[in-house]
C-alpha cells in the first residue's frame, strides 16, 4: 500500500531529537583516562520538569549565530536519534547542535529531502536570494541544500502544512 499526505511521503522517525532546558554545569571531558584539554565539554542541562540530561559538546558541534555558551543559559541541544548511546542514567548524547533560546529566534535540525521538506512534514523550506547558505565552520555552501541534514535559522513561518518559511540562515551538516 502505498500512503500519501498531500501527495507526500508518509511520517516517518526524525533523525534528530532535541532537549530544551538550563546549564547547570559544563566541565572539559575526559576521554577514558586522558582529558581532551578543553576541546570538549561535558555539559549538564536541567529541562522545565527537572530532568537532567548530559552532553558532550565537540569541537564538530555547530553552536548556532557561533554563541559561548555558559551556565546559566537556557539551551536547546540537538543530538542524532540514530547514535549509539551508553545505557546510563541520566541520558547522554553527543550534541550535534546547540542554540541559546531566544525570543523570535526558531531554529530546526534535520534531514530536508527534494522539495526542502524536513522528515516529519512539518516546515517547508522557501529558497531565495537572502539566504544564507553556510557549512559549520561559516563558509559559504556552494551545492544544493536539498537531501541533507540542515540546522534552519528562521524568524516567522506560515500555518499552513507544512509550514512554509524563508529562513534567515541554513547551515549545512556536511556529514
Amino acid at each position: 500500500m502505498d500512503f500519501r499526505f498531500n501527495g507526500m511521503r508518509p511520517y516517518r522517525r526524525n533523525s534528530f531529537a532535541s532537549v530544551t532546558g538550563m546549564i547547570v554545569d559544563m566541565t572539559p571531558a575526559q576521554m577514558g583516562n586522558r582529558r581532551t584539554n578543553g576541546c570538549m565539554i561535558f555539559t549538564t542541562v536541567e529541562d522545565a520538569d527537572g530532568n537532567t540530561v548530559n552532553f558532550i559538546i565537540t569541537p564538530s558541534t555547530y553552536v548556532v549565530d557561533f554563541e559561548t555558551l555558559s551556565v546559566g543559559m537556557t539551551c536547546t541541544f540537538y543530538y542524532r536519534t540514530d547514535a549509539p548511546v551508553p545505557l546510563i542514567y541520566p541520558p547522554q548524547y553527543n550534541a550535534v547542535a546547540a542554540a541559546r533560546e531566544k525570543t523570535g529566534r526558531m531554529v530546526s535540525v534535520g534531514y530536508f529531502n527534494t522539495a526542502l521538506v524536513n522528515e516529519d512534514q512539518t516546515l517547508q523550506l522557501n529558497m531565495d536570494g537572502t539566504v544564507q547558505l553556510r557549512t559549520t565552520n561559516n563558509q559559504y555552501y556552494q551545492g544544493s541544500p536539498a537531501n541533507h541534514n540542515l540546522v534552519v535559522i528562521y524568524d516567522t513561518s506560515t500555518r499552513s502544512i507544512p509550514a512554509q518559511t524563508t529562513p534567515r540562515q541554513v547551515v549545512v551538516l556536511c556529514d
